[in-house]
């Protein structure tokens, strides 16, 4: 097991990603859920068979993966079926996530976790690290990065727990409305202390 496991989250567009790549430079082992959630649906595995008998054929391409963008749509036209492919897949994602928390011999284990306290997933790590911004700042950046109209925005913000309540649950905070040389040097210090907490 890890000496220490954090469970990093954040808003969209927060730059999640950007924190974790950088604790992984300094020697952190990342676990991230949105990886696990499609190696769970790879062709061959029990998950992607019972979709595919859940869904219909449809649902799988031509070269046998996962077709996302029609599950996508089945599964946003119909809420109880999102339920129903939750239901199968975030226990998956979970366990995947803890086997490999409890196999890593790292000094800090980071568990990135989009809804990390809406899954309860923060009540097994040991800090709570939030990656934050303003919501405008995240607003633009999705517009920026996603092919997604400003009604799709704000959906994805809407789904999401508030800034307010990340921020009351945060053990820290990573601040990132600046540039990426400033938020590198607060992941630097934060990695810094904790390493020389253990």
């Amino acid at each position: 097991m890890a000496r220490l496991l954090i469970g990093l989250t954040g808003g969209i567009a927060s730059g999640k990603s950007a924190v974790a790549n950088r604790l992984a430079e300094l020697g952190a082992e990342i676990i991230d859920t949105d990886l696990i959630s499609r190696e769970v649906v790879e062709p061959g595995t029990p998950a992607l068979a019972q979709i595919a008998a859940h869904f219909g054929p449809e649902v799988i391409a031509e070269d046998g993966t996962l077709n996302r963008a029609v599950v996508r749509e089945k599964v946003f036209a119909n809420p109880s079926e999102r339920q129903w492919l939750e239901a199968l897949l975030h226990p998956l994602i979970r366990q995947t996530a803890m086997d490999r928390a409890q196999r890593s011999q790292a000094r800090l284990a980071v568990l990135v976790v989009p809804l990390l306290f809406e899954s309860g997933q923060y009540q097994h790590t040991d800090l709570n690290l939030v990656v934050d911004v303003p919501v405008d700042v995240q607003r633009q950046r999705v517009l920026a990065r996603d092919a997604v109209s400003e009604d799709q925005v704000e959906q994805i913000l809407s789904a999401q727990m508030s800034r307010a309540a990340r921020l009351e649950k945060a053990d820290r905070v990573i601040e990132n409305s600046g540039t990426l040389e400033q938020l590198f040097a607060q992941v630097d210090s934060l990695y810094a202390e904790l390493v020389a907490e253990r």
